[in-house]
Formats: structure tokens, sequence, C-alpha cells
């Protein structure tokens, strides 16, 4: 009795000992992978593999020898479909991402070396003065837009998107249609360009107790994508709305392959998914694909997946950045109604989607226009609408509002 007692003991003492070197160890691990931002499926397995491996360290002390075999072969069970787990994730992460948030934006900050900015071939009618430059910010895919702006009416510089300055923003900027919608309404920017707001950016400017004034610079397509090897060259509106209603699953349906149809979405509020919104006409959108993220403290987050570029996918954006990805070969853009989504289309309206985009301004509710009580603002804007400002919007891919 005694013996049993202390080979017992022994036993536990083991067990402890190796199990808290592999708990260590399964620490390190984690906090490592989770810090150097790696991907949320390895942290995943890791979190199964880790423990798995613990316990078969505890068993393994006070098991039988005869199963100790069914054990081992458990483990394994375990490591192969942590292995095709991760192999899910890698092959998953090899298919193409596209984004408008990745557009190259830095490409085009105003007066850089080789800045792809419109800009004029002569000097502006407009030069702002220096000591009372507008606050800038807006849509991804607007930023060389206003990029061009700032390069043909604001003084020579360097107007870096992410400098911090006192209030933690630079003075032209480019935050998204989310955030720049919500620094107008909080007045951290004086202009913002972008589509037209979301109901819910609505309320908020109402419970903030500001007005957002909206004047049309442009015209833009809100248009659908999807593999280059689909094809599917073309949809009608309400089979769009089909897809994203859940009544239209398969691509056969609709003249392709037999194939199950993968609808992206993007996050809400964003000018895109707004757009998506307008053309549903109320009826109800199917739940977006989700994915796992790493979170800015290194947890892992669900999050509106971005949309991937599966065989099956189809995606949405407006047309500037669908472009900028449809020349690498991977996406085509569809026809809507028959009709191509082009600068010509969109400037004689027969593309079914298009719509203006906007300078957006604000002021408390029931006050004017802030364009009314700034001068440089309303030289601003007025310049924008002139055959100048109309050219830098030509040059940067977009279609003017004249």
């Amino acid at each position: 009795m005694k013996t049993n007692w202390k080979n017992w003991l022994s036993k536990l003492l083991q067990a402890a000992v190796y199990a808290g070197l592999l708990g260590f160890l399964l620490f390190c691990a984690l906090t490592y992978i989770s810090l150097m931002g790696w991907p949320p499926y390895l942290q995943q397995a890791l979190w199964v593999l880790g423990p798995a491996c613990l316990l078969a360290v505890v068993l393994v002390i006070y098991l039988p020898k005869r199963h100790r075999k069914k054990l081992a072969l458990c483990l394994l069970a375990v490591a192969v479909g942590c292995g095709a787990y991760v192999g899910h994730g890698l092959w998953r992460d090899s298919i193409p991402t596209m984004d408008d948030r990745d557009l190259l934006l830095w490409q085009y900050e105003p007066f850089a070396p080789d800045t792809k900015a419109a800009s004029l071939d002569e000097p502006s009618t407009l030069i702002l003065s220096e000591d009372a430059l507008l606050r800038l910010d807006g849509a991804t895919a607007l930023y060389p837009v206003y990029a061009g702006f700032v390069q043909a009416v604001y003084p020579q510089g360097e107007y870096p998107r992410y400098t911090a300055t006192e209030d933690g923003y630079g003075l032209v900027t480019c935050s998204g249609t989310v955030d720049a919608y919500q620094r107008l309404i909080q007045g951290d920017a004086d202009v913002i360009f972008a589509a037209a707001p979301s109901q819910e950016q609505l309320d908020m400017a109402a419970q903030a107790g500001v007005e957002l004034h909206l004047t049309p610079i442009g015209r833009e397509a809100f248009v659908f994508f999807v593999n280059s090897k689909n094809p599917v060259e073309g949809l009608t509106v309400e089979e769009i709305q089909g897809i994203y209603t859940g009544q239209i699953t398969n691509w056969s349906q609709l003249g392709g392959k037999n194939q199950s149809i993968r609808p992206f979405q993007r996050q809400d509020n964003s000018g895109s998914q707004s757009a998506l919104l307008r053309l549903m006409e109320g009826l109800p959108l199917i739940e977006p694909e989700q994915e796992d993220r790493v979170g800015d403290m290194g947890g892992i987050i669900r999050d509106v997946a971005d949309y991937r570029n599966y065989a099956n996918a189809i995606g949405f954006s407006f047309r500037f950045y669908a472009s900028e990805m449809e020349a690498n070969d991977q996406i085509r853009l569809l026809a809507l109604d028959d009709v191509a989504p082009t600068k010509e289309t969109i400037r004689d309206g027969s593309y079914p989607i298009s719509d203006s985009f906007y300078a957006v301004t604000a002021a408390p509710t029931g006050q004017p226009d802030p364009r009314e009580s700034d001068p440089q603002l309303d030289a601003f804007l007025r310049w924008i609408l002139s055959e100048k400002g109309q050219r830098i919007i030509e040059a940067s891919g977009y279609v003017g509002i004249s």
C-alpha cells in the first residue's frame, strides 16, 4: 500500500512537471504568434493541438502500456486534423483578396515625386491661403480625386495621409467613408468626399445636432464583378437582388457553371455597402460572409470578410477601384441590364446604377451651409465645379458632374 502511494505520487509529480513545461511552451508559442499577427487559423490549430498534447502526456503516465498505442493514434488523428485545417487556411490565403482599402493610396500623395494624382497643365485659377487651409477627408476610392484638388489649389508642400497633429489627424487624410463621416459630424474635418450618407450616418448627424450639406461634384458607377474565369458576363438588377436576398444561389440559374454563388459584402456604412442597400430597395440582405481576423490587441475577432476571388465569388465596389483591380485580369466587371459600366454609359445615364459623389460639409441643425460663412470653403467648392476642377475629376478616372 505504501509502495502504491509512493508510485502514485511519483506519477503525479511527473505529470505536473511535464504538463507545466508543455503548458509554458504552449503559452509562449501562442503569445508569439499573437504578437506577430500570424493568421488566426494557426492560433486556433495550436489551441487544439497544444491541450491535446498536454492531455496525452498526463494519460501516458497513468495508462497501461497496452493502451498507449490507441492514445498515440488519437493524438495522430488530432495532429492530422489540425494540419488539414492549417492547410485549408494556407490555400484560402493564396486566393487573391480584393478590397478598396488596399488601394495603394501613397501613390497619389499630393506633390510627392512621381505621384499619380491628376494635375493641371497650367496654373490653377485658385490657390488657397496657407493660413486657413481646409481639413479634408473622404472615401478610399475618392482619395485620388481630392489629392488632385490639393495638388492644384493648396500651397506646395508635404501632405502625408498619416501625419499626426494635435488633434490626431493630418490636414489631408483618408480614413474611409465610415470614419470620414464620423469626423465631419464631430467637427474634425471641414469637407469630406464620399458617396451619399447611409441612413445610420444621417441619424448619427441628427443625434449630434448636425445637418449634412451635399454638393454633387462628379458621377461614378456602382459595379459588380466576378472571377475572370466565370463565364457569366452580365446580370440584371433583379438578378443581383435575387443573389443578395438568397433567392438565387447557383450560377447555373444565371447561365453559368453548376457552382454555388458566394456573394461578398462590405462593412456597414461603407460607401459601397450603402450603395448596395439603395440598390436592394428595402429587400432583406442575406447575412454577409464572416472571417476570423486578428484584432488590435492580438485577439481573434469575427468581421465581415473581404472579397476573395474564388471561382464562384461575386463582389461589388465603385468603378474606379474595380477597374484598377480589373487591370490584373483576375476579375471581370459585369454588364447590368446589358449595359457595361463605362465613362460614356455613366455620363449618358444608360448604366442603371450610376450616381453622384459629393463634397460634404456640416453645420449645426438649422444653420446655413458653412460655405456661406467661409469664403475659402465656398471658393474651393466653386473651383471644384469649375472647368479646371472637373478636369481633375475626369483625369482621375471619374466622370464630371457637368
